[in-house]
């Protein structure tokens, strides 16, 4: 059972073309701030050259807000995991614009990456804004934030860490609740829904969904 749901993709591959200038960043910066996909644990410290706190977003879009909050925090060091090229393109252009040396890049699977290359208990927090909602019922079971998915990932936090996501997609978050409840290791810091955490910068699809009406809805959870 447990095999035939990690099958299953949480994501898929978007069709879209690569700027000239995000396939010149991508060409160019790929080899230095990428972490090539391997089938065996990394060394965090190697990789940063410093033991600070590491914290991963899972699907970081086109990268602003991810680059922003690098920027803002240069003490902690990020992983953002992608699969859309031209996202991770341009969160390359932004590293190099804004001479970021806390920010590397994994263009893989997420799940795969916290399976065979992530340790335990490492990180220190989980971002994961905005994640495709899979709105069809039928479409249910690709939903990133659902055990055992959250099982896996509140494995990889540290003790102290947290898990932090943010949805527009209100049943989404209705159906993540007690799902995060549930996994084991992770208390809610809040008694429902989260207050919003000042830090976190707009990002392109929060904006999209405030237009259009949508309910902005936030978890907050930390590792016991």
């Amino acid at each position: 059972m447990q095999e035939n749901f990690r099958v299953i993709k949480t994501y898929v591959l978007r069709k879209g073309r690569m700027t000239q200038s995000q396939e010149r960043d991508y060409n160019e910066l790929s080899p230095v701030w990428c972490i090539p996909f391997k089938d065996e644990k990394i060394n965090l410290v190697d990789i940063f050259q410093n033991t600070n706190p590491v914290v991963i977003e899972i699907g970081f879009g086109m990268g602003k807000a991810t680059a922003e909050i690098a920027a803002a925090n240069p003490n902690i060091n990020y992983i953002g995991i992608e699969v859309h090229t031209p996202g991770v393109g341009k969160l390359l252009g932004e590293i190099r614009n804004r001479d970021l040396k806390n920010l590397y890049i994994i263009e893989h699977d997420a799940l795969e990456v916290l399976e065979k290359m992530i340790p335990d208990e490492s990180i220190s927090g989980f971002h994961i804004f905005f994640p495709d909602p899979w709105q069809k019922k039928k479409h249910h079971k690709r939903r990133l934030v659902q055990r055992p998915h959250t099982d896996l990932i509140a494995s990889k936090l540290a003790k102290g860490g947290y898990f932090y996501f943010v949805t527009d997609w209100l049943e989404y978050a209705e159906c993540a609740l007690p799902e995060l409840t549930a996994t084991p290791g992770l208390k809610n810091k809040y008694e429902g829904f989260a207050e919003k955490q000042e830090w976190r910068p707009e990002t392109k699809f929060e904006k999209r969904g405030i237009e259009e009406e949508r309910v902005i809805t936030e978890l907050y959870f930390v590792k016991e």
